[in-house]
């Protein structure tokens, strides 16, 4: 296969963009709390949680065993799925718009792990969410495109530029301060620079903490956020628009009411506790 020799050979199927993004969200509709029951047990419904509940002696005389209670655990948990989903379903349409973009041969080349250690010396896979490599990219445009931009942004970060690509941690926001979690993406930082590849932190919200960001800018690790103005160093959108050629904010405007829809039905099943 010779390289595409612009990017108006590239060809997107909206339908399966929204598929992407929309079905992890769907799952979110089958959540039931567990309440302690242990990750390898379904949830409970409500007739078992009130079972459950009413066979307790201190929650039944306190009315614990109630339709309202288990919708608010329902709801909590509920909240936690929605935002675990929607991130997977970012993850899953950037990716497929990597290999869209790049006309890459193999699908796989989206996609990078490595291995680790672990306390207990075990092997223990990591894998971060796209890829941009540079040698398997096929689109000519993209590929300067995205080599000018490495160059650019490891001016920004003031580091020589690495010669294999880009590899992105794709979230669909970063609200967290959680240190292990932080730990970990250093890690990753680290591994990614030690294998040739900028690692980036692309973030659909654009709402993160300033000292998150400085952190890991800081780390050498690159951060772009959910922001329609700016540079494609800050903004995703941007970077989407500028390097990927794609337009990822204009796909979100134009299937705003059908994502909206799906949000919707997915929050009422969650709040109702039947």
């Amino acid at each position: 296969m010779t390289q595409l020799e612009n990017s108006e050979a590239i060809v997107t199927d909206e339908s399966l963009y929204l598929k992407r993004f929309l079905d992890p969200i769907k799952l979110c509709r089958r959540y039931k709390p567990k309440l302690g029951l242990g990750n390898k047990e379904e949830g409970l419904d409500l007739t078992r949680f009130l079972s459950l509940y009413g066979a307790d002696p201190f929650y039944s005389w306190i009315g614990l065993n109630s339709d309202l209670m288990y919708a608010a655990h329902k709801a909590a948990g509920g909240m936690t799925s929605v935002y675990r989903q929607i991130g997977r379903g970012c993850e899953n349409l950037f990716r497929q718009i990597v290999i869209d973009r790049t006309g890459y041969e193999d699908p796989r080349y989206a996609l990078w792990s490595y291995t680790a250690k672990t306390k207990n010396d075990r092997d223990k896979t990591l894998s971060l969410d796209a890829r941009l490599e540079l040698a398997e990219i096929q689109n000519s445009d993209v590929k300067a495109r995205v080599v000018q931009w490495i160059a650019d942004y490891s001016s920004f970060l003031s580091v020589p530029a690495p010669t294999r690509g880009v590899v992105f941690e794709v979230r669909q926001g970063y609200k967290s301060k959680d240190s292990k979690r932080q730990n970990a993406d250093l890690d990753n930082i680290a591994v990614a620079w030690a294998n040739g590849y900028l690692p980036i932190f692309a973030i659909f919200s654009s709402q993160i903490d300033a000292d998150l960001v400085l952190r890991y800018r800081n780390s050498r690790g690159g951060i772009i956020i959910g922001t329609t103005v700016g540079s494609s160093q800050i903004s995703l959108f941007v970077f989407c628009r500028e390097v990927l050629g794609y337009d990822l904010a204009d796909f979100f405007r134009l299937n705003s009411q059908e994502i909206k829809q799906e949000i919707y039905i997915t929050l009422e099943a969650l709040l109702s506790p039947k």
